[in-house]
């Protein structure tokens, strides 16, 4: 694998370096993830994402549901979560998880089979309905593989008839 960067901020908490790096700081390794409620110009976005990061000299996977750009409204709860995943194995070996559920103005976020979650809400303007896009980024410097990647969209509520 390739050589990581300096140290991040060892007096750091996981939200706090989530908050701090953003889905767009580029390491060897990450951020990568899915943008989940973008608007198609990518105005409005939460992305949830990994990052391979070297923490207190161990390499440590970091997972983070950023909502710093989830709304073009300016009066709401913008804040960016993050927690450290306990992850067994070689990263260059062994593949890693995750499944996001997102219904409207929620989206949960599961990382490495249920040993992290990430509860959110966005409230977007633009990435509503019909208007509301999936992407899968990787702004590392390292390829990464999606090796699967499944989409449902759900019903609604109003199309259910109760019997």
């Amino acid at each position: 694998m390739a050589e990581f960067e300096n140290e991040v901020g060892v007096n750091s908490t996981a939200e706090q370096l989530c908050s701090r790096m953003g889905s767009a700081w580029k390491t060897v390794v990450g951020p990568f993830g899915l943008l989940v409620l973008a608007s198609k110009d990518l105005n409005e976005r939460t992305a949830v994402f990994f990052q391979i990061v070297r923490y207190r000299k161990e390499l440590k996977l970091l997972m983070c549901s950023d909502q710093s750009r989830s709304s073009l409204l300016s009066d709401i709860d913008k804040t960016t979560y993050g927690t450290f995943v306990n992850h067994v194995g070689s990263f260059k070996e062994k593949s890693i998880s995750l499944r996001v559920l997102v219904d409207h103005s929620i989206v949960e976020s599961f990382g490495e089979g249920g040993k992290a979650c990430i509860t959110a809400r966005a409230y977007p303007t633009l990435a509503i309905s019909k208007d509301a896009h999936l992407y899968a980024f990787n702004n590392g410097t390292s390829t990464v593989t999606a090796s699967k990647l499944i989409a449902w969209e759900m019903a609604s509520s109003n199309d259910i008839t109760l019997r």
